[in-house]
């Protein structure tokens, strides 16, 4: 058998491949094609059965296809979210932790707790937007309220009566009503839980009127067997899987109310380009998938590349930032010392 010799071209264009990784800042080891050479974790900030455990399991499901290696659903809930941030920024850069992070633990929570010991702009590699997602505002059977509009002059009739609840201080969901609350000039009192379950069970059992919640299975269920009712989404437009629901926006004076949360791929930041362009490519065809373009639909998700800023997912956490950090001074909102 023949040996290649130095100047073989195939030698030689292997050779060349190497060097401009090396320029690049790519090793070998990691310009290596057998990435993925075994299981993925994706990394969950929240325990089973909120809306962010049901986007990330068929997301998982749709990149093991693509990358040819089984993605393992990881949750550690708490800190809304953070919990689950903090062990994937601590983790090997080499392409085998991910986080499915939102808009929670990859941008407000620092704002609310500056000792935090990741920075959600700095400590990760964006590899992709997966969805945008709206939330709905419900109300428990027991309130009697059955619309928005019964809900605004229930609440404006009876000033610090009413209370709504969220899955955390500082969340999307929290934003959600805040915002609301300012634009209705409404005074209704926040009361943070520590996941969905909790605040649906209160909701079921009448003991919080009303919520923003997620529109996902969880919520769904709870819309099915009748002990909650939806009043309106968060979004510009209405949902395809809530079309009998109103948009907020469809109050005139809540015209321009439109708000999403959002949910991303990202990586430890020092996690080489290839693999990030590697990942990106993945998720890419994932999400061209039409299964899973119908399972994120059919939990009330704006699919991703609807808005320019979909392909820029830096400018993007970078916007959503300035944006939080203007609305935790004008909610008044307390800062962990």
């Amino acid at each position: 058998m023949k040996t290649a010799t130095p100047n073989h071209p195939l030698q030689v264009n292997r050779r060349a491949v190497v060097a401009l990784l090396a320029t690049a800042g790519v090793t070998g080891a990691v310009a290596d094609e057998s990435y993925p050479a075994r299981p993925l974790t994706l990394v969950v900030g929240y325990p089973p059965g909120g809306v962010s455990d049901a986007i990330t399991r068929p997301v998982a499901e749709a990149l093991s296809k693509t990358l040819g290696q089984r993605v393992v659903v990881e949750n550690i809930g708490g800190a809304a979210g953070a919990l689950g941030a903090q062990k994937v920024a601590s983790a090997a850069p080499d392409g085998y932790t991910l986080l499915l992070g939102a808009n929670a633990e990859l941008i407000s929570t620092q704002l609310l707790n500056p000792k935090q010991r990741y920075d959600g702009l700095k400590d990760f590699a964006p590899v992709g937007l997966v969805t945008r997602q709206a939330a709905l505002l419900v109300a428990s059977k027991a309130s009697g309220v059955k619309t928005f509009d019964q809900f605004v002059d229930s609440v404006r009739q009876a000033p610090g009566k009413y209370s709504y609840g969220t899955s955390g201080i500082g969340s999307f969901l929290h934003y959600c009503g805040e915002i609301l609350r300012d634009r209705l000039g409404l005074q209704i009192t926040h009361i943070p839980y520590k996941g969905v379950a909790p605040l649906g069970n209160d909701l079921a059992g009448g003991n919080i009127d009303f919520a923003f919640m997620g529109t996902g299975p969880a919520t769904r269920s709870l819309i099915d067997a009748g002990t909650i009712v939806p009043l309106a989404v968060t979004s510009a437009t209405r949902l395809p899987n809530y079309p009998q629901v109103p948009s907020i926006a469809e109050r005139a004076e809540a015209k321009g109310y439109d708000l999403s949360g959002w949910f991303a791929v990202v990586a430890p930041k020092a996690t080489p380009a290839a693999i990030v362009a590697r990942l990106q490519a993945a998720l890419k065809q994932a999400l061209a998938d039409p299964a899973l373009r119908k399972t994120l639909l059919d939990m009330g998700g704006l699919l991703a590349g609807q808005s320019p800023d979909d392909d820029n997912l830096p400018k993007l956490m970078r916007d959503d930032q300035e944006r939080y950090r203007r609305f935790v001074v004008s909610a008044n909102i307390e800062i962990q010392k």
